[in-house]
């Protein structure tokens, strides 16, 4: 039987968000988590945490009560790691039951382009022979892409069916805009390609870094003649959008929304950033195209976090000390249709902005709460902080009892994207009535 997954979002939280992914072994309270004849996690007087990471993560970390951080290559229970050190020490460290790890060992299956549009395509299929054609339709969420080179003649294939229209090439693996560029003829393609040989010195034994050419999306929705790509957080609640003055940089950053190319732009304003309030864009989009239209946006978003999980479900390794903060890149069209661009394995927790420092505070809050080290949960919570649990198994409503999925009647998925956040208030209640549990049942 395929473990299950649990996906967690916030209130308020956008498209490129982050969304929270925890192996169905790894945190011990939640349902289908438990360990096997009752036994409980025991709970540890203080926590050894570890990160290389020197941004907003390590105030959160130093700051959290009973925490205490390891210097070089002492013991510890908690690490945030970064990729390079998943791929070289996972498999050859030992990890006590309760030590957790920021990363399943193959994320990559969703975060590199390639993979993820394979999974995708893979998991549409599968839809399609199962459930029929109008459930596979809710995988159409990315735009036509094909990995290069090895489906070149597929590529063009397509492309001859379609001339005139803008496509753009991402090199897999890459991130910040690094690689990309746009073309609207084969001839651009073969230059390409002739440029990646030419760069390997000919030497046949060295591959040409691998890329995906994918349809771009001609049709961006413009905030004040602005593109954008809704996006920080499925994880917590004061949500801001990446946005981009299109006047001010040349090809191809016009057609970049990261922080890493805005800051470049004459316009970019170091306190205030370039983001926005979630809460605002969707009572902006209301404003212009009615609730109805922003509801079924938001729907078309959270559909997008959870097919996507759904496509790695059986090919994610899963691992009882592992969770992920995936970043989702989403950019919106002026049909207001959601287009997965793509998933990050380690989204930005450099802050830009005040507001963008809180708002990752929180986040990261948040996230510790859910990973629950001090094993303080009970597993039966539906939300903590900014993160709402929206999938487990299966979708979870807003309400309590078993939702009647036939025909979805009432059922409300158990998500608050975009919404005013009562972040604080909902923890404070939350371990007030944990810790009135504990000692009643003490």
């Amino acid at each position: 039987m395929v473990p299950s997954r649990e996906a967690l979002l916030g209130p308020g939280t956008t498209a490129i968000s982050y969304i929270l992914f925890l192996s169905s072994l790894q945190n011990q309270n939640y349902k289908g988590h438990g360990l096997s004849k009752g036994k409980e996690r025991e709970q540890r007087a203080s926590i050894r945490f570890k990160t290389t990471l020197m941004n907003t993560l390590m105030d959160v970390l130093r700051h959290r009560p009973g925490w205490v951080e390891v210097k070089d290559e002492g013991e510890w229970d908690f690490y945030w790691c970064d990729v390079s050190w998943l791929r070289e020490n996972f498999d050859h460290t030992y990890m006590d039951e309760h030590v957790r790890i920021s990363h399943f060992r193959n994320h990559y299956e969703l975060t590199r382009k390639n993979y993820m549009v394979k999974n995708l395509k893979r998991f549409r299929k599968q839809l399609e022979r199962e459930a029929g054609k109008l459930e596979a339709a809710k995988c159409d969420f990315f735009p036509k892409t094909f990995e290069m080179p090895c489906e070149y003649h597929l590529f063009v294939e397509e492309f001859r069916k379609n001339p005139g229209i803008t496509w753009i090439m991402k090199p897999v693996a890459r991130s910040q805009g690094k690689g990309i560029f746009l073309f609207r003829r084969l001839k651009d393609i073969m230059d390409w390609r002739k440029d990646t040989r030419s760069s390997d010195n000919q030497k046949d034994d060295i591959p040409v870094e691998n890329y995906v050419a994918q349809r771009y999306i001609e049709n961006p929705y413009l905030i004040g003649g602005e593109m954008f790509s809704p996006g920080d957080f499925v994880a917590q609640g004061s949500p801001f959008l990446f946005t981009l003055t299109l006047d001010h940089h040349p090809l191809p950053d016009v057609h970049l929304t990261n922080v890493a190319v805005q800051k470049t732009s004459p316009d970019y304003h170091p306190k205030k950033g370039c983001k926005w309030m979630l809460q605002r864009f969707r009572q902006y989009l209301a404003s212009k195209h009615g609730p109805e239209a922003v509801e079924t946006l938001f729907r078309d978003i959270d559909n997008i976090f959870v097919k996507s999980l759904q496509s790695v479900q059986k090919v994610i390794i899963s691992d009882k000390h592992c969770f992920e903060l995936y970043g989702y890149d989403i950019l919106i069209d002026q049909d207001l249709k959601p287009w997965l661009l793509e998933v990050n394995a380690s989204p930005s927790l450099t802050a830009s902005s005040q507001e963008d420092y809180e708002l990752k505070t929180c986040l990261l809050e948040d996230t510790l709460h859910v990973v629950d080290m001090e094993a303080r949960l009970t597993g039966r919570e539906k939300r903590v902080g900014g993160f709402d649990l929206m999938w487990n198994d299966g979708p979870v409503s807003r309400e309590e009892g078993a939702p009647d999925l036939s025909g979805m009647g009432n059922f409300v998925t158990n998500t608050h994207l975009g919404c005013v956040n009562d972040r604080k208030k909902q923890l404070r209640q939350l371990f007030c009535s944990l810790q009135l549990q504990k000692k009643a049942s003490s």
